[in-house]
């Protein structure tokens, strides 16, 4: 039971919160799997777990309609089954793309079916002018849509980790270790997918360089994210002076341009005299 309510508070945390503060990203799995692991007493599985599914969730942004997943509810229960059946994640994680996609659909609907009759009472309290009860029916509808979404991973982890163990045991072998390669390979999809998004041709020497340093100096992903920053602040600080060079050059050649013109005005005016 006590299982069940942590996973749920994690998803509605994240699903909530995530809304609540405008996309703030607290439905991230690095934010929602670690939050489960520490609450279920295991904060190394649900840190491990966070840092898989971030990498395949890390391409996959929903904005308006185009959507495509919810990675809360996959990250909540890929950590709790992962926990409960030993810190054997390998054989969860290519479970969480399709719950992910099951959740967003389950999510979408309660919205739809239970949320949507609500807003006939919106329109009624603007006309009104009713900014209390339109603030009240707000917060109550938040509490209701992300609160239903929660009893999801609660019943799911309250009747099915058995199962899960269950069922993880009779695979085979062959297909375990399928699952495992498969579970290996979805992170390269998740940067795959981020690439496709934000791959540019002056941006890929850096792409490059980053393959270079973790293939054959075998510097770990922490040094190179830092030479990462290093990189982008050094380029920031050069686009802005250039920037600030631009601007004097600009006000220096509208000053000269001013002052030839003054110069041929004055010329002009000796001469007639």
């Amino acid at each position: 039971m006590y299982d069940a309510f942590v996973v749920a508070l994690s998803v509605f945390i994240g699903v909530a919160f995530h809304e609540m503060f405008g996309m703030a990203m607290f439905s991230r799995p690095i934010v929602v799997a670690p939050l489960t692991g520490l609450l279920m007493g295991d904060l190394q599985t649900g840190l491990a777990v966070g840092a898989a599914l971030e990498a395949i969730f890390m391409g996959v942004v929903n904005i308006g309609i185009s959507s495509s997943a919810e990675p809360a509810l996959a990250a909540g229960l890929a950590t709790a089954f992962s926990i409960q059946i030993g810190g054997n994640m390998s054989a969860i994680i290519p479970l969480a793309f399709p719950l992910a996609v099951l959740g967003l659909q389950l999510l979408n609907m309660i919205f739809s079916f239970v949320c949507g009759p609500w807003a006939l009472k919106f329109f009624k309290y603007a006309r009104n002018a009713d900014e209390k009860k339109m603030i009240a029916l707000h917060y109550g509808m938040w509490v209701v849509h992300f609160g239903l979404y929660a009893l999801i991973p609660f019943f799911a982890v309250l009747f099915g980790s058995n199962a899960v163990k269950a069922a993880l045991n009779s695979i085979p072998t062959v297909i375990m270790n399928g699952l495992t390669a498969a579970g290996n390979l979805l992170p390269a999809v998740g940067m795959a997918m981020l690439l496709r998004m934000l791959w540019r041709k002056d941006l890929a020497v850096w792409y490059f360089l980053g393959i270079i340093m973790m293939a054959y100096l075998k510097l770990p992903l922490i040094a190179i994210a830092v030479i990462g920053a290093i990189v982008a602040i050094v380029i920031a600080q050069r686009d802005l002076q250039l920037k600030k060079i631009k601007e004097t050059t600009t006000t220096v050649t509208g000053l000269d341009t001013n002052t030839a013109a003054n110069s041929d005005e004055q010329e002009e005016e000796d001469f007639f005299k």
